[in-house]
């Protein structure tokens, strides 16, 4: 039986691929108040600024590829069950063949009306105004805003109950709830931390790579992968 490795990602992974993130001086969030385009609040203000910011974080989507570093979390496939837990809304890991993957905070390739978070759509281009779902409710992004409620965090959870393995990649673990997953991964678990400017230092079960995630992944391949 193949080993459970549990990967957690978050938006250092993407960066490399040319997706700006959240923490960047250049971010893709600057310019916007987040309260203006990552909140219910912000959406009920003002959907139009919203849906279009959204629209255009999905325009970009199909501008980049996925990189090295999520191609080799593919290549882990062939010798571990791999769960792929990521904060990112983008579906990099996806496209570069990772076959289990959840997203914390939901999917820019999906739709979902304003009042339903259990039922979403494939949506691969503009969400106007206007457009509703069958049952006659404007659309929005399927994506999980400050203070609303992480439907998939539970099932994350019950995956890293179940971890042989734990690789963190481009997060560094501190956002709530992301970050209390730690807390279900079972004690003395082996622990690989991919971090440029990490906090901390290797220990016993723990190995911490001070690099990108590219170069990381590169050195977790000679790590894990066995000829």
């Amino acid at each position: 039986m193949k080993k459970h490795l549990v990967v957690l990602t978050g938006a250092g992974i993407s960066a490399e691929s040319g997706i700006k993130t959240f923490r960047d001086a250049d971010g893709l969030w600057e310019g916007h108040d987040v309260m203006e385009v990552a909140t219910p609040e912000g959406f009920a203000a003002n959907p139009e600024l919203v849906l279009d910011f959204y629209n255009q974080r999905r325009r970009q989507l199909f501008e980049v590829e996925p990189n090295t570093a999520h191609y080799d979390l593919a290549k882990l496939e062939t010798q571990f069950k791999v769960s792929i837990i990521t904060q990112n809304v983008d579906d990099l890991h996806e496209r570069a063949g990772s076959s289990n993957v959840v997203h914390l905070h939901g999917e820019l390739l999906k739709s979902r009306n304003v009042l339903d978070a259990s039922t979403f759509f494939d949506c691969k281009t503009d969400i106007k105004l206007g457009d509703i779902c069958p049952k006659g409710h404007q659309l929005r992004p399927h994506i999980v805003w400050f203070g609303e409620d992480v439907p998939m965090i539970e099932k994350a959870m019950e995956i890293c109950k179940t971890a042989d393995i734990l690789l963190i990649i481009g997060t560094s673990m501190q956002v709530y709830p992301a970050a209390g997953l730690r807390h279900y991964i079972p004690e003395n678990t082996p622990t690989c931390f991919i971090d440029p400017k990490p906090a901390m230092e290797s220990k016993k079960n723990l190995i911490v790579i001070a690099e990108n995630a590219t170069i990381g992944m590169k050195k977790v391949l000679k790590l894990l992968i066995t000829q």
